[in-house]
């Protein structure tokens, strides 16, 4: 690892990047949670590394909480503006795609936290929406645990401290 480097102030929220394949429900579902619980004090986006279309089940079980993903639509990997100086946080939330993703580089933190594909469940659609919001309820408790401490690193760091990580 490089040593530590001071970066200029920025008066930005941090940034994060949820990378899954096809950008349809796990990176959507953790856009729309940040979002709609931390907007205030911390930026999301989401892409894939092969995108397809935002699954309409993941739209239905996110309305179910309030949370709109209806304007929301699949983005590549290589669609993205990464903010001035990277994303804070890039978090990949699916094996395949932390298996066949170009490395994003993270200005604080490069993470894995595979959830399980929802849009792979089979049945009906009340099997399935069930597997959605398994999936929904799942990455709200882990956001709800690991953004808090993303947010005290960037407050403590004061958004001048970034860490040179490699792949």
């Amino acid at each position: 690892m490089t040593a530590p480097r001071l970066l200029a102030a920025s008066p930005r929220k941090p940034t994060v990047l949820f990378v899954c394949t096809h950008n349809s429900a796990r990176s959507q579902i953790a856009e729309g949670l940040v979002r709609s619980r931390y907007g205030d004090r911390l930026a999301a986006a989401s892409a894939g590394t092969e995108p397809g279309r935002v699954h309409p089940l993941a739209i239905a079980v996110m309305a179910e909480i309030g949370v709109d993903l209806a304007g929301h639509r699949a983005r590549g990997i290589d669609e993205l503006t990464p903010p001035a100086g990277g994303f804070d946080f890039v978090v990949t939330v699916c094996d395949s795609a932390r298996e066949s993703c170009p490395y994003v580089p993270a200005r604080r933190l490069n993470l894995h936290r595979a959830f399980s594909d929802p849009s792979q469940a089979t049945g009906d659609e009340v099997a399935r929406l069930a597997a959605f919001r398994t999936a929904r309820d799942e990455i709200a408790l882990w956001l709800d645990e690991v953004v808090p401490v993303w947010l005290a690193e960037a407050a403590a760091a004061g958004s001048k401290f970034a860490d040179s990580n490699g792949p």
